[in-house]
C-alpha cells in the first residue's frame, strides 16, 4: 500500500474578496512585464474560462459595489 501524504499549502483567500485576482494582477506584472490595465485583462481572460462568464460577472460587481461603499 501507498502513504497518503498531504501537501502543505497557504490557504487562498475567500472567492469574490478580489485577493486572488489582485495576486494574479501583481504576479503577471511581476512575470511579464505587462502594465497593470494588461495584467487585469490576463487576469480576468482567466478568471472568466476558469469560473464562466456570470460567475465571473459576478463577483467583479461585488467588487465594483465594495470599492464605491469605501
Amino acid at each position: 500500500m501507498t502513504k497518503k501524504t498531504s501537501k502543505t499549502t497557504a490557504k487562498k483567500p475567500k472567492l469574490g474578496s478580489g485577493a486572488r485576482f489582485e495576486a494574479l494582477v501583481q504576479k503577471v506584472m511581476k512575470e511579464k512585464g505587462y502594465n497593470r490595465k494588461q495584467a487585469e485583462a490576463v487576469a480576468a481572460s482567466a478568471g472568466r474560462a476558469k469560473y464562466g462568464q456570470k460567475k465571473m460577472t459576478k463577483m467583479a460587481v461585488a467588487g465594483k459595489k465594495r470599492k464605491s461603499k469605501k
